[in-house]
C-alpha cells in the first residue's frame, strides 16, 4: 500500500499498473493540514478499521507523514521499517540542525526506537546509522536501475575524432550537489573540445546561483542548462555523453552513478557518495570533494582516448548488473517474508 498526500487539484486517481497494489492518495484543500501530514493521519486511520496490514515500510524521516506512518505501525502493533533515504546522513543532518533536534525531541527519535528494522542503500549509509546509536538491525538493499540492453555507440562516435565530447551532470540543481565546484573547476581548465550539460531540476531557484558564476567565469559558450529530463530525453543524454560526473556532498546512494554506469558511462563522483568500486571496478574516479579534485579528475578522464573511456564504461557496465530491479525486488520480499515469520534471515541483515 503506497499513501500520499498532495493538495486538492481534480482528478485524484493514481492507478496502479499491478492489479494486486493499491495505491491511496490523501487529499486537502488546507496546507496547512497538507503540512502536518492530517489527511494521511486520517487515511491511516480510515484504512486500519477496515483492516490491520502485516507491516509497514515507511520511506524518509523528519515530515509529519513519517511520524503518522510510524504512530499507525504501533497502533496496529506491526513491523516497522524506516527507509530513511540519506536523510539522517551526517551532511544533511548539519542542515537545518535546530529544526532538526526540534523534530528529534518531539517525535523523531521516539518513531526511530520504534522501528523494527532500517533499510540502507548502501554500507556508508548503514555504518552512519550506527552511529547515531541505533541498534536496530540494518538490512542493505540498494536502489535499482534498469538496464538498458546495450549501450548504442553512434557512428559519429567512432570516426568523427573532431566531434564536440561532452561531459554530463543529471540530477537535482542543488548546493548539496557541488554545480558550483563544478563549473569553477571547469574554468580552470578551459577544456577545448568539450562541453558541459546540466540537467536535472531547479531546487528553490539554485540554477540562478550557479548561472551566475557560469557568466562570471565566461562559460555561456561551453556549459548548457537544459533543465529537468526524463524518458526518452534522458536515455538520449546519458547515449550522447562521453563521460559522467556528479560532484556531490552527500549521497546515500546516488541513483544517477548507477544508471549512468548502465548506459557505459566512465563516472567522476566524489567520497560523498558510497561508489568506491568505481576505483576497484576500474571503472572511474572517486574523489575528495573540492575544486582541486574535481579538476585533476576532469583532466585526467579528458586525456584518455574515446577507446579508453568506453572500456572504462564496458566494465561499469558489466559491475552495475547487480543492481537491476528483479534482484532488489527479490531482496525487499525477503525482508518483508523474515518480519512476517514466513522466512529466515537475510544475509543482508547487520546487526553490529
Amino acid at each position: 500500500m503506497t499513501l500520499m498526500s498532495q493538495q486538492l487539484r481534480g482528478d485524484c486517481s493514481v492507478p496502479s499498473a499491478m492489479e494486486d497494489v493499491d495505491r491511496r492518495v490523501s487529499l486537502s484543500r488546507s496546507r496547512i493540514g497538507l503540512a502536518l501530514g492530517l489527511p494521511l493521519q486520517f487515511e491511516l486511520s480510515q484504512f486500519g478499521a477496515v483492516a490491520r496490514p502485516a507491516l509497514v515500510h515507511s520511506h524518509g524521516v523528519w515530515q509529519p507523514a513519517n511520524h503518522w506512518v510510524a504512530r499507525a505501525a504501533g497502533n496496529w502493533q506491526v513491523p516497522l521499517i524506516i527507509q530513511p533515504r540519506g536523510m539522517l546522513e551526517p551532511w544533511a543532518l548539519g542542515q537545518k540542525a535546530f529544526k532538526k533536534r526540534v523534530a528529534l525531541a518531539l517525535f523523531q527519535q521516539a518513531d526511530l526506537d520504534s522501528a523494527r528494522v532500517f533499510v540502507a542503500t548502501s554500507e556508508m549509509e548503514a555504518e552512519n546509522l550506527r552511529r547515531l546509536g541505533l541498534r536496530q538491525p540494518v538490512v542493505i538493499i540498494p536502489n535499482g536501475v534498469v538496464l538498458p540492453i546495450e549501450r548504442p555507440v553512434s557512428v559519429a562516435n567512432h570516426l568523427d575524432s573532431d566531434r564536440e565530447r561532452i561531459v554530463l551532470f543529471l540530477s537535482r540543481v542543488h548546493p548539496k550537489k557541488g554545480l558550483l565546484e563544478l563549473v569553477t573547476a571547469w574554468s580552470r581548465l578551459a577544456p577545448s573540445g568539450w562541453r558541459l550539460l546540466i540537467a536535472g531540476p531547479d531546487n528553490g531557484g539554485h540554477w540562478n546561483q550557479v548561472e551566475s558564476r557560469v557568466w562570471k567565469l565566461g562559460l555561456g559558450s561551453c556549459v548548457e542548462y537544459l533543465g529537468p529530463v526524463d524518458g526518452i530525453q534522458k536515455t538520449a543524454l546519458y547515449q550522447q555523453a562521453d563521460l559522467f560526473i556528479l560532484p556531490t556532498f552527500s549521497e546515500n546512494f546516488g541513483i544517477v552513478v548507477a544508471e549512468a554506469m548502465a548506459q557505459g558511462l566512465p563516472v567522476i563522483t566524489t567520497r560523498g557518495a558510497p561508489w568506491s568500486e568505481l576505483e576497484a571496478q576500474k571503472c572511474g574516479w572517486w574523489i575528495d570533494m573540492g575544486v582541486e579534485p574535481i579538476t585533476r579528475a576532469l583532466q585526467t578522464a579528458m586525456l584518455l582516448s574515446d577507446d579508453e573511456r568506453r572500456a572504462m564504461g564496458q566494465r561499469g557496465r558489466n559491475y552495475v548488473q547487480q543492481f537491476d530491479w528483479n534482484q532488489i525486488a527479490a531482496k525487499t520480499l525477503a525482508l518483508y517474508l523474515w518480519l512476517v515469520g514466513q522466512a529466515s534471515k537475510p544475509d543482508e541483515i547487520m546487526y553490529n
